[in-house]
């Protein structure tokens, strides 16, 4: 994967942001190389967004240090600004301003020469296959195409480093593929990416995630990682009523965690081999008909929970 060799262009450490008596992020540390697609993966209130906004000098840290694209996060906030890219949730492109209009604008608001601004805009209309929709008001734009733009503005003036708060909520499978093959052409080219996301299918994307709950890094591996390092036998059970047998497995010795999965049951288990006999008994007992049962590798959502309830649970809303 790309990333892997050089100095970093992210390091913190013991990065901290409280708000009163509360704290958002609670002593985070790691570093992220060139060319990697880093994800932040964790519940509403995990403290994902806080994070970025650290990292892109929006909001400074209550403590900690750390570096980015060169500079120091606590003194040097504007030049960060200068050198990366931010999308967020909320895209900020104009709904009454045509595609080259909205890119004419970030150009300007980006400082880009105005000697490269017609061969930005068409890199980016290119990059977002939008060179046929140019003249069209944005807010007509689907979705998933606003959301290339937003992408194509955000690295309009090439910087290093790349961040995307949650930038795929709300869109559609064939639309989120797409986004992400322009973010692997992106780190393909040597730009860094910071993604925070809820979606377990975008995470699985990452060539490295941290799981992040109640302001702190609870697991920082790539996906693969993750999966292998789940600590305890994982069972898949066909079953009648899946939302009865999670109900009577989760009150069962021996399962850590029951849960729906599609509609398939996942328990987490300490026993596999005890549990593939007394479970079935368990279900029957209660009128549930039970079909196969087989020990399955976990999936990134399988993981994230376990690791979520393990850390405290998940903040209320």
């Amino acid at each position: 994967m790309s990333g892997e060799a050089g100095e970093p262009t992210v390091a913190v450490e013991e990065l901290t942001r409280r708000f009163g008596a509360f704290t958002a992020v609670d002593r985070v540390s790691f570093e992220v190389r060139r060319g990697e697609v880093f994800g932040f993966l964790g519940p509403n209130g995990a403290g994902k967004t806080t994070t970025i906004k650290m990292l892109t000098g929006l909001l400074l840290p209550t403590s900690g240090r750390g570096r980015v694209a060169g500079f120091d996060l606590l003194r040097d906030t504007e030049e960060i600004k200068r050198r990366i890219g931010y999308m967020s949730q909320q895209f900020s492109l104009y709904g009454d301003l045509t595609v080259e209009e909205n890119i004419a604008f970030f150009a300007r608001l980006y400082s880009v020469a105005p000697a490269r601004r017609a061969e930005r805009r068409d890199a980016v209309l290119a990059m977002a296959d939008l060179a046929g929709s140019r003249n069209r008001l944005t807010r007509e734009l689907s979705l998933g195409w606003k959301q290339r733009l937003a992408l194509g503005t955000a690295v309009l003036h090439e910087p290093p480093i790349l961040f995307l708060d949650e930038p795929t909520s709300g869109v559609d499978p064939i639309s989120r593929r797409a986004f992400w093959d322009l973010i692997y052409d992106l780190a393909g080219r040597g730009t860094t990416v910071f993604v925070s996301t809820h979606n377990m299918e975008e995470a699985e994307y990452c060539h490295r995630l941290a799981l992040m709950n109640r302001g702190r890094i609870i697991a920082l591996d790539r996906p693969a990682g993750l999966r292998a390092a789940m600590p305890a036998p994982l069972l898949e059970i066909e079953a009648a009523d899946g939302p009865r047998a999670v109900e009577t497995l989760a009150r069962e010795p021996g399962v850590i965690e029951a849960g729906l999965h599609g509609r398939l049951v996942h328990a987490l288990v300490e026993d596999a081999a005890a549990a593939r006999t007394a479970l079935p008994r368990a279900l029957a007992a209660r009128g549930i008909a039970v079909g196969d049962v087989r020990v399955v590798e976990p999936s990134l959502e399988d993981v994230f929970v376990a690791l979520v309830r393990t850390s405290g649970g998940a903040m209320e809303a």
